[in-house]
């Protein structure tokens, strides 16, 4: 009788769950005020392995304490690079849990009683305190190759997470250049808009004196409401990279009036971009080795997946410790104990094993496809970016000749004004020239910038 109670005390704790009661709070907490639950650890890991990612030493090329300041909060407070780096833990934990996988289970608890037995006129205390262990013999190594699958994947998201911070940096440095280049050329349009003004005056004067057409005093006024219209386009663009900016260094958009940006006359590049990139530079883009690190992933997933029509073999053993009193509760005397091993192999599963089975051939096929397409698409990207790099280069060379020969034409113009040869309208009018290939002059060399930071995302940050 006593045996009987020891193993039903003992099923009774094997199968018991406790589930916690929690009580729901009526107040709902706004967004700003959520709160992680998260525990911060003491000793904070190290950041400098994302400096290594966006290689930072490159940015300080561009010699510019601002930008490279921006970058640094980005990497901060950006909070898709946040994202990122948690998705790297999550993986990690998932490891970790699938690692337990190998492990054997071990459990135990206590339970006391208070029972009548069927033929007893009394009731008898009854301590018992049951233990187990389980440990699936992987004699077929199907969870270690379900722990290798797992350390790929999380191999893969560090893959992801060095992407995010290339692509964030570049983000924040397109942007900044951006701005730099607008603040140049909203400059500049004011300078013609208030050139634009002027002839359209000289116009109405000279149309009063009968000199001119009132059909080109019409056309300085469409001139000059044009040039006001591009103004306050360049100003709206201006602001909304500025919204774009403050979001990427994780700071709201209300506060881009304390952004400080770098006059473009101060931006000065001495880094140097090479001419021809070694394909080995391929191979380390992150992209290239988080598929290739897929496929290796997707390979083990089909080993596994042929795995599992084999059996599972499982060791479990039990031990009870019962007692009718507290004091002995632990005493080998009223211990049970056994041992048993079993071997499971499912006979009929609907075809499941090998819908599985296609499914992660299927998988590994179309990684494998994906990691060639990588491939291809990374020898385009650094084609592209060097086609721009060497084309927007000829493309300032030419301007800036062209800028030399309008400022030479301007004071061809000017001697000639001085001699009282031709008007102040058309020396005004040549400035207007000027102004506009130096508006083209700041586009392309911000371009030919842009065009450095293409590179640098194409080759993975290894410039």
């Amino acid at each position: 009788m006593k045996k009987t109670l020891a193993i039903a005390l003992l099923i009774s704790m094997i199968g018991m769950n406790v589930a916690p009661v929690l009580a729901a709070s009526n107040n709902q907490s706004s967004p700003k005020t959520f709160k992680s639950m998260i525990k911060k650890s003491k000793k904070q890991k190290s950041n400098d392995y994302k400096y290594e990612y966006i290689n930072i030493d490159w940015w300080k090329n561009f010699n510019d304490s601002n930008l490279t300041g921006y970058i640094n909060k980005a990497i901060e407070n950006n909070y898709d690079l946040k994202i990122a780096t948690l998705a790297v833990e999550e993986y990690y934990q998932t490891t970790k849990l699938q690692l337990a996988n190998e492990l054997p289970t071990i459990g135990a608890g206590f339970s006391p009683a208070f029972a009548k037995m069927p033929g007893q006129t009394r009731w008898d205390w009854s301590f018992a305190t049951p233990a187990y262990v389980n440990y699936e013999f992987d004699i077929f190594l199907k969870n270690r190759d379900k722990t290798r699958a797992s350390k790929k994947r999380y191999e893969a998201s560090k893959f992801d997470e060095r992407a995010a911070y290339i692509a964030i940096a570049g983000a924040v440095g397109t942007t900044y250049l951006n701005i730099v280049r607008l603040d140049k050329i909203i400059e500049l349009q004011k300078k013609i808009v208030n050139v634009r003004q002027d002839i359209y005056n000289l116009m109405l004067v000279s149309n009063r004196e009968g000199l001119i057409s009132t059909s080109d005093t019409i056309k300085a006024n469409k001139a000059l409401v044009a040039g006001q219209l591009e103004l306050t386009e360049y100003q709206k663009q201006r602001e909304k990279l500025l919204h774009a900016l403050a979001v990427l260094i994780g700071e709201s958009p209300d506060n881009i009036n304390n952004l400080a940006i770098t006059p473009y006359e101060n931006i000065n590049f001495t880094g140097v971009i090479p001419e021809e990139i070694a394909s080995d530079i391929i191979i380390q883009r992150p992209d290239f080795l988080r598929a290739e690190t897929m496929v290796e992933k997707a390979g083990i997933d089909v080993r596994v997946a042929r795995k599992e029509f084999l059996p599972t073999i499982n060791l479990t053993g039990l031990a009870l410790f019962n007692s009718n009193k507290i004091g002995s509760a632990w005493s080998t005397k009223g211990m049970l104990a056994g041992i048993a091993a079993g071997a499971m192999l499912p006979i009929f599963t609907g075809g499941a094993r090998i819908a599985n089975l296609k499914i992660k051939k299927t998988e590994y096929e179309r990684l494998l496809q994906d990691y060639y397409k990588t491939n291809l698409t990374a020898i385009q990207e650094i084609n592209d970016a060097l086609v721009s790099v060497k084309k927007d280069k000829e493309k300032l060379a030419s301007t800036l000749k062209q800028a030399e020969l309008e400022k030479s034409d301007y004071n061809y113009t000017s001697l000639k004004y001085n001699e009282g040869i031709i008007s102040r309208l058309d020396l005004i009018q040549v400035q207007e020239n000027i102004l506009t290939i130096d508006k083209l002059v700041a586009q392309q060399n911000i371009e030919c910038m842009v065009d450095y930071i293409g590179l640098y995302k194409a080759v993975g940050s290894k410039l």
